[in-house]
Order: C-alpha cells, then sequence, then structure tokens
C-alpha cells in the first residue's frame, strides 16, 4: 500500500452518514459560544503567568498577539475543510482524505499530545485552583501532595522542597473518565452556560483588578535578554507566543459540529473566526491586567489568577472567581478526553490502532476501554509532570498539526480541484503558506528540548505505524 494513499471523500461522507443521524441545529453565534468555551481555560489561568514570568515580562500581552495571528491562518484553513467536509470529523479526517494515510497517522498520533497531554495541563492546573479555593476556607492540602517531583514548594519550616505527587490532579482524571465510561451528553445550552461562566469570569476579573494596576510593574515593558535566546527579550515575546499559544487551544473542536450546523457553508467561518476574535481581546486585556496587578517575576505559579486576587481587597471575590475557574476547567477536561477518545476512535476503526480503542460497551455505549487506558496515562502524567513541561508538549503538537492542516489545503487544491467548496481560503498559496511559517516560527520558538520530545513521540508513532498499523489499515481490505 501507498504511504500516500488517501481515503476517499465518498467514502468519509458515506461513513459519517451511517454512524450518526445528527440534527442541525446550530447557528453561527451558538457556534462562536462553543468556540470560546472550548477556548478559554488552562492556557489563559494557568500559563500566561508562567510565559511572563519565564521569559516576556509585561509583554506577554504581544505574545497573545503573535499567537492568534497563527491561529488565525491555520483557522481560515480549517475553515474550507469544515464547508468541504461538513462532517463530525478533525484534522485526522481532513489528512486521510487530502494527504494519505500516513500523514493522517502522524497527525492522529500528534493529536494525543493536543487531547490527552492538554487534559494533563488543565488537571495541574485545576488542582493548583482546588487548593487555593480549600485555603480560603481554612482548609490547607499538604504542599508535597498537590505538586510534581519537579516543582518547588515551600515546607512548613520555611525552607523550599519538592512535591512527591500531585493527587488532586490524579483524581479530577479519574472522576471525569469514570463520567466518560457511562456516558455524558452535553447540549447547546448546558455549554452556553459554561461559556457565559467563563467570560464572566474573565471580564470580572479585568473590571474588577484594573484599579489595582501599579504601573511601576510595567516597567521595563519588554526585560532585556539574558543572553539566552527565549529568556526575555524579543526572542522572550516569541518564546512566550508558543507557551500560550495552549491558550487558543480548541478553536479547532468548532469544526467538529459541522455536521450538527444549520448552514455549515455559512457558519462554520462565522463560529470559528469569531471565537478567535473575541478570546484574543479578552486574552489581551486580561494578561494586561494580571501583570499590572502582580510584578511578572511571582507570576510562575500554577494559579496566577489567585495570586493577583491577593493583592486586592475583594475577599468575596476571590472565592467566586476561583470556583469558576475549578468549573469551567473541569468541563475543559471532560471535552479534551472526550476528544481523544473520539480521534483514537476513529483510528481504530480505520483499523491503524488495535481494536479496543474501538470497543463499545454493552451498556452505556462508550468506548470504555479506550477511556481506561487514557485514565491511566493521564493521571499519571498529570501527577509527575511540571505544568511547564506539559503545557509546551501540547502547544508543540497542536502547532504541528495546524501546519499539517494549512498544507492540507495547498495539496486539496491541486489534488481535488473540482470540489464544490462553499468557503474558500483566500489568496491561495499565500494564505496557507504564511500559516505554515508563523506556525512554525511559533513550534521554532518553543525551543530545542521540546523538538526532542517532539521527535521522540512521532519516532515512537512510526514504529507503532510501520510495526502494526500499515499491515492493519481497513484501506487495504475494503
Amino acid at each position: 500500500m501507498s504511504l500516500m494513499a488517501t481515503k476517499p471523500l465518498s467514502r468519509i461522507l458515506a461513513e459519517s452518514e451511517g454512524e450518526h443521524s445528527l440534527k442541525r441545529t446550530l447557528g453561527p453565534l451558538q457556534l462562536i459560544a462553543l468556540g470560546i468555551g472550548a477556548i478559554i481555560g488552562a492556557g489563559l489561568f494557568s500559563l500566561t503567568g508562567v510565559a511572563a514570568s519565564l521569559h516576556a515580562g509585561p509583554a506577554v500581552v504581544l505574545s497573545f498577539v503573535l499567537a492568534a495571528f497563527g491561529c488565525a491562518f491555520a483557522g481560515i484553513c480549517y475553515s474550507e475543510f469544515s464547508t468541504m467536509l461538513p462532517i463530525a470529523g478533525s484534522a485526522y479526517t481532513y489528512s486521510y482524505a487530502t494527504m494519505g494515510e500516513f500523514v493522517a497517522w502522524i497527525i492522529g498520533w500528534d493529536l494525543v499530545l493536543e487531547y490527552a497531554v492538554g487534559a494533563a495541563t488543565v488537571a495541574v492546573s485545576w488542582s493548583g485552583y482546588v487548593a487555593s479555593f480549600l485555603h480560603d476556607f481554612g482548609i490547607n492540602l499538604p504542599p508535597a501532595l498537590i505538586a510534581s517531583p519537579w516543582q518547588p514548594i515551600m515546607l512548613a519550616d520555611g525552607t523550599q522542597g519538592y512535591g512527591i505527587i500531585n493527587i488532586p490532579a490524579v483524581i479530577v482524571i479519574i472522576l471525569i473518565s469514570l463520567l466518560l465510561m457511562i456516558g455524558i451528553q452535553e447540549s447547546a445550552r448546558v455549554n452556553s452556560t459554561i461559556v457565559v461562566l467563563k467570560v464572566s469570569v474573565v471580564i470580572l476579573f479585568i473590571v474588577a483588578g484594573w484599579s489595582y494596576i501599579k504601573p511601576e510593574n510595567y516597567v521595563p515593558f519588554i526585560p532585556p535578554n539574558t543572553g539566552t535566546f527565549g529568556d526575555f527579550g524579543w526572542s522572550g515575546i516569541a518564546r512566550a507566543a508558543g507557551v500560550v499559544f495552549f491558550a487558543f487551544i480548541g478553536f479547532d473542536a468548532v469544526s467538529t459540529a459541522a455536521q450538527e450546523t444549520k448552514n455549515p457553508q455559512k457558519s462554520m467561518p462565522i463560529g470559528i473566526i469569531g471565537s478567535l476574535v473575541v478570546c484574543t481581546i479578552l486574552y489581551v486585556l486580561f494578561a494586561h491586567v494580571l501583570t499590572g496587578i502582580v510584578s511578572y517575576k511571582d507570576l510562575n505559579t500554577a494559579a496566577p489568577v489567585a495570586v493577583a486576587i491577593d493583592q486586592t481587597p475583594y475577599l468575596w471575590l476571590k472565592s467566586v472567581i476561583k470556583f469558576a475557574i475549578i468549573a469551567g476547567y473541569t468541563s475543559v477536561i471532560l471535552v479534551m478526553l472526550l476528544g481523544q477518545s473520539r480521534v483514537f476512535y476513529s483510528m481504530s476503526r480505520d483499523g491503524l490502532l488495535p481494536k479496543l480503542f474501538s470497543d463499545i460497551h454493552p451498556k452505556f455505549r462508550t468506548p470504555w476501554r479506550s477511556n481506561i487506558l487514557f485514565m491511566i496515562f493521564v493521571s499519571a502524567f498529570s501527577a509527575f509532570a511540571p505544568i511547564q513541561l506539559v503545557g509546551e508538549m501540547t502547544s508543540i503538537g497542536t502547532l504541528f498539526a495546524f501546519v499539517l492542516v494549512c498544507g492540507g489545503i495547498i495539496v486539496m487544491r491541486k489534488t481535488h480541484p473540482e470540489l464544490p467548496r462553499p468557503f474558500k481560503t483566500p489568496l491561495v498559496p499565500f494564505v496557507p503558506i504564511v500559516g505554515i511559517i508563523v506556525n512554525l516560527a511559533l513550534m521554532a520558538g518553543l525551543g530545542l528540548s521540546n523538538w526532542l520530545r517532539l521527535f521522540i513521540w512521532m519516532a515512537i508513532g512510526m514504529v507503532v505505524y510501520f510495526t502494526y498499523s500499515r499491515h492493519r489499515s481497513r484501506l487495504l481490505t475494503q
């Protein structure tokens, strides 16, 4: 079988029609709400502080703009795919139809870094906010049991030590995985409620914190580079853009709702680009207030918003905002674990992964065995990995997926010029090429260590593909 063998579009559409008869109920505003619900999460509430403290300082606001710039090009390319293939798919499905099974495997394997590792990132931050929330009510969790072995903590005697295991992060992953095994149905109304909650938290923080901004915290706005690439200066802004890129992960989830949209040809681009615009504006204002209230040097923590709120007199606001953030995080973890099982379910159905990933529970009708495996993997990762590591791994994995999606538009224009395109990416190949360059540049900003982790992960994927998946692909047998 050729590595470039593609999955026929007719077969993709037929399989989609055969799986479910989805009701088309979503409009453009609901899609924007879906995008915002998927985007606003750990990246904003946790990694903003890490990126400012270690890389960009107050100039992290410029990092958000740069990251959004890269997302915009990928979002435009996603819009063309989602209207051309208005099915409940993902970047995996798009690449299978355009660049062949081998590239589809790469992007499917890569999506583990977006969903599974991303869920671990959110769980670590969830743990930080839960500990801070309980502290407000006089309940103090042992510091060593809410931090990874690589995370520095302050011991009871005032000396610095390191954590042992992040138990709250493990607990939330286990509980949500169990819920996914039983089966959870989320409606657009429930999602809209979560979006209102999250956006209210962001706006409330911006409005309440604006009066407590200290102008001296913005000096210098761009801290001088230390002599190392990525440690402040303009290279630090680029590095931070790669880190906070995690904050934009999720807009591609809008494309998976194409089959449930009333008029996907018009609504999908509005939903994808609209959610990016709204979130970018909120992110820039949020980062500006955060670095104005607290010096960027003090924001290297899993719960930077809690640190900032402690600088205000609104004691009631601290608990309210922290609780809302915890609730929002819980839904993000749910969506990420659900998305991961969905991608691996599709790959298993295509024969690229063992059947257990698509085994359905006879009663609950969920891929329960897949949920169990990811529960073990993700909970272990969240228990022992530092938040900066898992966040940057997620970012580089998603950036790589965006590069492939942008490339897929160019390939599709050459191989299937006759297909109807209700929404066409403008200025092809210019826009996709710029998208590829910008996203590769953001990947470069993440540093050599993250590239090495990506290569190692991809190398493991290559071994799995050539020793197992290639010989069991259903594309050969049907």
